[in-house]
């Protein structure tokens, strides 16, 4: 099978954008257990891409059951070397309004049970982070915004909850105080991983809503939430198909290469049954 150059983590409803050729679906399973879904594989704006529902086809798997390293695993083995992600968040800033969509540049943790790093059992690594998300990538996203006319806003701290209840009104306060602009539950493990693996990733956050700090919060009708998620998605796949047609980041970003001065363990020490499961990863640093 031809080797995919983007994934696309969103809704199950991204697959079915116009314009998009699908060729095959594949199910697979990883070291890590299987993804969330079977990768929809095809071609969408010239580009050979592979389509994964987060959540599970029908949004049946809680943000923290997701399982993100068989998640970003399989793009890997699917050759994927740059991931799109698409995800609804709430708004912490007056200005950030429901509608419109931002391109995070910076991530707050505060979850709690989720693994997020392919090694240990032997094999120690610590890839930087301090820039959580390609920049390439993300003036990819940015310029194809600009392009749809949607508000659109560069740069945000994105809080990583963990969920699945949302916050309190005291947290919410909290989050504001610090000077946080985005509130979700599915980002900050995905980047990670991605950094891991040496794939570029960038995040395109589609506002829903204010979170409950918001004195209107109250009032707001699930009808209208739900116009939005609407305006939202297709939004989304507008800004993807522009995204995708644009030059593709290449290894200047640094992303490719997160791993060159990261692995700490002397490579006759890595134990084979690690080595195994992590050779997607560490296949580049073995022959160099």
């Amino acid at each position: 099978m031809e080797s995919v150059q983007y994934g696309i983590l969103g809704g199950s409803g991204f697959y079915e954008m116009p314009g998009f050729e699908e060729t095959n679906r594949i199910a697979l399973q990883t070291p890590f257990g299987a993804p969330s879904d079977p990768y929809v594989i095809g071609t969408l704006s010239g580009r050979r891409v592979a389509f994964l529902a987060r959540h599970g086809a029908g949004h049946r798997i809680l943000p923290s059951e997701l399982n993100f390293r068989a998640n970003i695993y399989g793009f890997k083995i699917l050759g994927a070397r740059a991931i799109l992600s698409s995800s609804a968040v709430g708004s912490l800033k007056e200005e950030y309004r429901p509608g419109d969509i931002v391109i995070p540049d910076q991530f707050v943790d505060r979850t709690r049970h989720r693994p997020d790093t392919f090694f240990g059992d032997g094999i120690v690594a610590h890839v930087a982070f301090a820039h959580p998300f390609c920049e390439v990538l993300r003036g990819n996203l940015i310029e194809a915004c600009r392009e749809t006319g949607v508000r659109c806003h560069d740069g945000g701290i994105y809080v990583c909850m963990e969920g699945p209840q949302f916050s309190t009104l005291a947290e919410s306060r909290l989050y504001r105080s610090w000077g946080m602009d985005l509130i979700g539950m599915t980002n900050l493990q995905e980047a990670k991983l991605a950094r891991e693996a040496e794939m570029c990733y960038a995040t395109l956050a589609l506002v829903t809503d204010y979170d409950c700090w918001h004195p209107d919060h109250d009032s707001v009708e699930i009808e209208d939430v739900l116009r939005i998620i609407r305006r939202n998605a297709e939004n989304a796949q507008e800004i993807l198909r522009r995204t995708l047609a644009r030059p593709e980041p290449k290894d200047a970003c640094g992303c490719r290469r997160a791993l060159d001065d990261a692995v700490i363990t002397r490579r006759d020490l890595w134990p084979e049954e690690t080595r195994h499961r992590l050779r997607p990863l560490l296949a580049r640093l073995e022959e160099s």
